[in-house]
């Protein structure tokens, strides 16, 4: 090698020395440059939030959903013929799952037989809360807030409900009455599949001065199928007719079509039921009797009293 290849070769080994020491110092230099920006705690906590609010609502809409499939349904006897009386219950045909009553809920009725088609006090303490439930989801204009619960109630009759062109779907009638006084209309609340579909009565005022015997206002739903199907109503039918009674009357007895009962008397009020087997167009005939049998009321001769159906 001569001098010119070996200064070359020199000046090539320092030259790559010079920047090897320029790029440490480079390196050295831009080191805290190139650092990884700091972990966004906020941004992580923000988002485990709402992720924990997601599992939560997703949680409770699972629970709501499982609340509110009916659980089992009510299990109602058949038809029986006109020969039936109205206090005499109808067996189940299956045995449902029987709920339990809430602790201190409504008072029992006055007789068994005003529970009818295999219906049981806890079933219809069960329909009645249901039905006070639906109620809370309408206004109320009387602002009362007393019947809000169970326990301001007594359950005077349970019986099925036949299905029609107005209101399809065969289930459960519960009527219930305040505990308190004065007397005012009862409530009417159906039961089908479970859940209640209808409710009438709630807040509704009877008469301040009513008849001896007064059939409820909202009582024709218990005994009529829809005008719709006027002349074609599904027959047999389990009827029901409630109202108040004053303290003179000692007996009530109802006729409806082919059948007829004697009213079971509860606190005040009479309750009745039948199996009706023909198609009629009047309504039922009521009367009552004081304790010496003496007539003091006949539907027939109220005129306030409607005796055609609709």
């Amino acid at each position: 090698m001569n001098d010119d290849e070996r200064r070359q070769g020199e000046q090539g080994d320092q030259g790559e020395r010079d920047f090897e020491v320029r790029l440490r110092e480079l390196l050295a230099e831009d080191a805290y440059t190139f650092r990884p920006p700091p972990a966004p705690y906020p941004a992580i906590r923000r988002r485990g939030v709402l992720e924990r609010r997601r599992r939560v609502a997703a949680a409770g809409a699972m629970l709501a959903a499982l609340a509110a499939m009916p659980v089992g349904a009510y299990a109602l006897g058949g038809g029986r013929s006109g020969a039936e009386t109205a206090m005499t219950p109808v067996p189940s045909v299956s045995a449902p799952r029987t709920p339990s009553p809430t602790p201190g809920g409504p008072a029992r009725p006055a007789t068994p037989g005003q529970l009818l088609d295999g219906i049981t006090f806890a079933q219809a303490a069960d329909g009645l809360e249901k039905c006070l439930a639906f109620r809370g989801t309408v206004p109320q204009s009387d602002g009362r807030t007393d019947l809000d619960t169970t326990d301001g109630y007594r359950i005077i009759l349970a019986l099925r409900s036949t299905g029609d062109s107005n209101a399809t779907g065969d289930g459960m009638f519960v009527v219930a009455a305040e505990r308190k006084e004065p007397k005012e209309a009862a409530l009417i609340c159906r039961i089908v599949d479970g859940e209640a579909v209808g409710l009438s009565g709630a807040g509704a005022a009877a008469p301040s001065d009513p008849s001896p015997v007064f059939a409820d206002l909202n009582g024709g739903k218990l005994y009529q199928q829809s005008v719709l199907d006027r002349g074609n109503w599904k027959l047999p039918f389990r009827w029901g007719l409630v109202g108040t009674v004053k303290a003179s009357v000692a007996k009530v007895t109802v006729s409806y079509g082919d059948s007829s009962a004697e009213a079971a008397l509860d606190h005040g009020w009479f309750v009745a039921s039948g199996v009706l087997n023909q198609q009629v167009t009047l309504a039922p005939r009521i009367k009552g009797y004081d304790a010496d049998g003496r007539l003091v009321y006949d539907s027939d001769e109220d005129r306030y009293y409607a005796r055609t159906l609709p």
